[in-house]
């Protein structure tokens, strides 16, 4: 375990699994939590029961102290903050603070972000990096400004995507390097032997915005890999959705996993077609292999599975 004496108090801001795992390596490495902020507990799941965020789930578990404030300028949420006297705030996967809250610890507030930054600002850049077809991309720690996402950087790890990433296995990856390297960064950034360097922009970045059914939306129009990376950066969720026509029904089905083939062959584009028990839609290029899909107010099913109790016209296609 590190020497206590070069681990700074802090308070730790986050939501979901990803920021969960995060708090559970600072716990693990003797940082002294002295709260969490956490979401206020939300309906989910189709019965829609008042559920906990991972967070607090795991902030309960160690007793230790939880604010879940509804609005982040609230007085008495502002209050009780400063009483945590916390020497620097750790921010992974939670909203954007506002500069009464991030400017409050002497140490500042740090924030991982899951990229390369300046490349993929935003609330998604996992799903984005794979839509986008890079080959690598890593995490970043950097204090938190005025403007999401633009700080001054403090420490970066690099790593590489394999063809076979999906957004859930990437998601894995960079949780595995996300805990240690906050480690890291906290003790260096309280030794002062940190240089926060200001980040630079090329004009090359690609941004990385909240996803929508607009940008999760299948463009069949685009080129073949296009449109497996498109399903692989939104798998296993939200998963990339398509109109489709079977028996002249237009509706709506997402696609959560798929493999590009390239082949030639003589069908009209965008058709579904069934060869060898595989559920294939057209390209120009050949065709995408749908290994997984969602019908509407289905559960996701493999297509084995699906082809099972389901049948496709002659006639069904995608648009």
């Amino acid at each position: 375990m590190n020497n206590t004496s070069r681990l700074p108090s802090l308070v730790f801001f986050g939501t979901p699994k990803f920021a969960s795992y995060c708090l559970k390596q600072l716990l693990d490495g003797g940082f002294p939590v002295n709260g969490v902020v956490t979401v206020p507990d939300r309906k989910a799941g189709r019965g829609k029961k008042i559920s906990p965020s991972a967070v607090k789930i795991l902030a309960e578990e160690h007793k230790l102290n939880i604010l879940q404030p509804t609005n982040l300028k609230d007085p008495e949420f502002l209050d009780q903050l400063k009483k945590l006297d916390a020497e620097v705030f750790v921010v992974v996967a939670f909203r954007m603070l506002p500069r009464m809250v991030w400017s409050q610890p002497k140490l500042g507030t740090i924030n991982l972000h899951a990229s390369l930054l300046p490349n993929y600002r935003g609330a998604a850049p996992i799903n984005w990096v794979l839509i986008n077809g890079e080959t690598h991309t890593g995490l970043t720690t950097f204090l938190i400004n005025e403007e999401i996402d633009t700080g001054a950087i403090l420490l970066q790890e690099e790593l590489n995507i394999d063809p076979e990433d999906d957004a859930g296995s990437l998601h894995d990856k960079l949780l595995n390097i996300g805990g240690p390297l906050i480690l890291d960064t906290l003790i260096k950034h309280k030794a002062g032997v940190l240089s926060p360097m200001q980040q630079q922009l090329s004009g090359t970045e690609r941004k990385a915005p909240k996803l929508s059914p607009e940008n999760t939306r299948i463009d069949w129009e685009a080129p073949l890999e296009n449109i497996n990376n498109t399903v692989r950066g939104l798998s296993p969720y939200p998963g990339a959705w398509t109109l489709f026509e079977n028996d002249g029904t237009p509706d709506r089905l997402k696609i959560v996993k798929a493999k590009a083939v390239t082949k030639a062959h003589v069908h009209p584009l965008k058709k579904i077609i069934i060869e060898e028990s595989e559920i294939r839609i057209t390209t120009a290029e050949g065709y995408l292999n749908c290994l997984e899909i969602q019908l509407p107010n289905k559960k996701r099913m493999s297509a084995k599975a699906l082809l099972n109790g389901y049948k496709f016209t002659s006639n069904a296609r995608v648009f």
